[in-house]
């Protein structure tokens, strides 16, 4: 059972080390060593308005769980190329040369990519237009694959079938046909093997103008013999129609020079084609998925520091985590941390923010501000278990 992830933010205590320290003291030390804790820093985001938080705020949850389908689209993509090689594919997942618990582990702000001097809103936006564009690219590859693939399938089942279905074109050969006659043509026809005795007996009559003794054995497979007959024209359809009544198949196949070479070569084309383009989407699955995993994650910090601001107030003072809890521990931790912050629950229904450090926003602490917070937290929270602390959970496994 892999180890669970949690992005975490608490206020300083009275520094963002001592509250780090303590935090240890409670889940990561001996005897208790329940979890491990990496503290990272965050920029000095924009903050801007209260009103404008609360609004990305809401938008920032909606964008974290699209976040989390792409990217679990994108792994199962993975995994469906590889052929369900399940170690193979947990190794090709990871961001950049890290797998996903070494990046959550030391996860870093990428300030060379989301730039700081963007407001919070700035940043919310070149992230989601990023991921948007990778999907847009994902879905028409994997389109693209999958048509050549349908392709590809269905020549190889008229290879691969029996002779009643498969292509007849590397079979039969050009002297196996009256080619070239006014009057006759050659019909080629798959016969049960149980009734190959029945055939030879009565290709002759099942219609008028059947050339007699003309019928020769071409090939066979386990369920079929492959005839040739050689019939007048005037009575093709006839004859199709009274052996398929006797269960005799007649194929739907005239020799042509330039149809057996490009049905070869259609299905030599489209191997190497399905190839390629199989190389390039494993390849493409890789990358991105690193891509859409880090955006997904710096939404996830962008969300921890516009909660944290709601919850803890100005100016920001709270120190970011993420702990890795070992497995069957979460519920001990989280009872553990919600005991030991219970003094940051305020207010109604115990979702105190600004409101409980008296920290105000640009300057003011009006109630009308504080009640609006905590209206915010209680909707955003909805149904699910309220924590004193904020905690967002992160997906190492997908």
């Amino acid at each position: 059972m892999s180890s669970t992830y949690w992005f975490v933010s608490i206020p300083s205590d009275p520094t963002r080390q001592d509250a780090v320290n303590k935090l240890r003291d409670k889940i990561s030390y001996r005897p208790v060593d329940y979890a491990e804790i990496f503290p990272f820093p965050l920029p000095d985001f924009k903050i801007g308005t209260l009103d404008a938080l609360m609004v990305l705020s809401d938008d920032l949850t909606k964008v974290d769980g699209t976040f989390e389908t792409m990217t679990i689209k994108i792994s199962d993509n993975l995994k469906s190329l590889l052929g369900g090689d399940v170690d193979e594919w947990r190794n090709n997942l990871g961001v950049g040369d890290k797998n996903v618990e070494q990046y959550l582990q030391g996860f870093q702000w990428n300030t060379m990519k989301y730039r700081t001097d963007k407001s919070l809103r700035e940043l919310a936006d070149v992230i989601i237009q990023e991921v948007t564009q990778i999907d847009e690219l994902m879905k028409k590859k994997m389109v693209a694959y999958s048509q050549v693939k349908t392709q590809l399938q269905s020549l190889q089942r008229k290879e691969t079938g029996t002779l009643a279905t498969k292509n007849l074109a590397g079979i039969v050969k050009k002297e196996n046909f009256v080619l070239d006659s006014e009057y006759l043509t050659t019909l080629l026809v798959a016969v049960p093997k149980i009734s190959e005795k029945d055939w030879i007996g009565r290709y002759e009559t099942l219609t008028q103008m059947v050339v007699p003794r003309s019928s020769t054995k071409l090939a066979e497979d386990d369920e079929y013999c492959l005839y040739s007959v050689v019939v007048f024209q005037r009575v093709v359809e006839e004859f199709t129609r009274n052996a398929r009544e006797e269960k005799f198949l007649v194929r739907d196949f005239k020799w042509n020079d330039q149809d057996v070479v490009l049905s070869k070569k259609e299905l030599g084309e489209l191997t190497a084609m399905e190839k390629e383009q199989w190389t390039t989407l494993v390849r493409l699955c890789k990358t991105n998925f690193g891509e859409v995993y880090a955006s997904w994650t710096h939404i996830k910090v962008l969300r921890l520091n516009v909660e944290s601001i709601l919850r803890y107030g100005l100016p920001p003072d709270f120190q970011a985590m993420v702990i890795k809890i070992k497995p069957k521990m979460e519920r001990k931790i989280k009872d553990i941390m919600t005991s030991f912050y219970a003094r940051l629950a305020g207010g109604s229904g115990g979702t105190g923010g600004a409101a409980k450090s008296g920290k105000g926003w640009m300057g003011s602490s009006s109630q009308p501000q504080e009640e609006a917070i905590e209206d915010n937290l209680q909707m955003l929270i909805g149904e699910k278990e309220f924590t004193p602390f904020v905690m967002f959970a992160a997906r190492s496994e997908l």
